[in-house]
């Protein structure tokens, strides 16, 4: 019964009848509007990058979030800063946990290019390691 009403109202009514080229633009503009926008983002620099991560390894209230942004933070096609890295290192150590904190550099050693940009970053973040008491992987298990 209900569907007789409708069926008798959509016949009458001939705004509801499809127009085959309206039809037709109306898809071709929905598909063009689609594949302009569809990686229509913002791209990030580096700076903003580095903001970010800091910000987010000192809002880091857990092991477990400390471990995701440490995780989302070298998925990236680059290699965090120094600031970032001491950032990451001592939310590792406000959570008391000593095995993340060794496994930064652990991941920063694979993450970058060559060995002399690894050592340029134990250099860099000599300081830190001391004040946080922060052994190397190499320094503990040495070969």
């Amino acid at each position: 019964m209900f569907a007789n009403t409708i069926r008798a109202a959509i016949r009458q009514n001939t705004r509801f009848a499809v127009n085959p080229a309206r039809q037709q633009l109306i898809n071709k503009s929905l598909i063009a509007s689609t594949i302009r926008n569809y990686s229509d983002h913002h791209e990030e620099t580096f700076d903003e990058f580095s903001t970010r991560y800091e910000k987010e390894f000192e809002e880091a209230y857990d092991l477990f979030e400390v471990q995701r942004v440490l995780n989302n933070c070298f998925s990236y096609d680059l290699v965090p800063s120094p600031s970032v890295i001491e950032k990451a290192l001592r939310a590792c150590r406000r959570v008391n946990d000593y095995a993340t904190a060794v496994r930064v550099f652990e991941g920063l050693k694979f993450k970058v290019e060559n060995k002399e940009q690894y050592e340029a970053y134990l250099e860099e973040l000599k300081d830190v390691r001391a004040e946080l008491g922060i052994d190397l992987k190499e320094e503990l298990f040495q070969e």
